[in-house]
């Protein structure tokens, strides 16, 4: 899994780290199957390992817990049955609809501070975002059956977010030190908000223009669950 926003806009597989899963799905005819799945993984970035000179210096990092849960829909390209040899393989479209729960955190002398609570942009009550969050994950994959009860699946998909603050970078520009007289520690909220070399408040902090982005990248074994003799029309 890995992500793609303010301090990862462009490199895939970038600081990928290890997710695991479990998934349920149930065949609804030989081209569709509805599936539902829980997926945990970690997202991470660091300005210091950016190539870009202006991330560099705004010198932010972060990372999260990611549990997500979304059910769907899967598409066949070709008829798929398993346990049928006639139909044992078949590359796939996902869609899905689901939610994940975020807690971006960053380090500071060894320690890791959870951000949300600060309101490092200035935010206060409920102006603050949510940690629990909507996800849309769009991807294809490819399916084979081994014997007569058992499969492998590879996936590819990526998550459309419709937050700016899985890394907690999402305003254009930052807050001033007023923004955080009504925090509960306007102290660690002001210096955090701010962890650039120079220390400037007038260079850019993020894009608030686009949304946060993560992808999963993976391999599954699933298996048949009761005896599923359907005869289906492949028609």
């Amino acid at each position: 899994m890995y992500y793609i926003g303010e301090l990862n806009p462009y490199t895939p597989f970038y600081n990928s780290k290890n997710a695991y899963g479990i998934m349920y799905r149930l065949n609804r005819n030989g081209r569709t199957a509805y599936r539902l799945n829980y997926t945990y993984g970690n997202l991470a970035a660091n300005d210091s390992e950016s190539k870009i000179q202006q991330n560099i210096t705004r010198n932010l990092n972060f990372k999260t817990a990611i549990h997500e849960i979304a059910g769907g829909i899967e598409f066949y390209f070709k008829p798929y049955q398993l346990g049928n040899k006639r139909y044992p393989e078949t590359f796939y479209f996902l869609a899905q609809v689901g939610m994940f729960y975020m807690n971006p955190k960053t380090e500071i002398n060894g320690e890791w501070i959870e951000l949300q609570p600060l309101g490092t942009e200035g935010q206060t009550g409920k102006k603050r975002y949510n940690n629990l969050q909507l996800c849309v994950p769009i991807g294809m994959g490819y399916k084979c059956a081994i014997g007569k009860v058992m499969a492998m699946n590879i996936d590819l998909s990526i998550r459309k977010t419709f937050t700016d603050y899985i890394d907690d970078v999402g305003s254009n520009t930052y807050a001033g030190l007023d923004d955080f007289i009504n925090h509960d520690d306007a102290e660690l909220s002001y210096f955090l908000s701010n962890q650039s070399i120079n220390g400037s408040r007038n260079e850019r902090r993020g894009n608030q223009a686009t949304k946060d982005w993560y992808v999963y990248a993976g391999a599954s074994l699933t298996f048949k669950l009761g005896d599923g003799n359907v005869c289906w029309n492949f028609k």
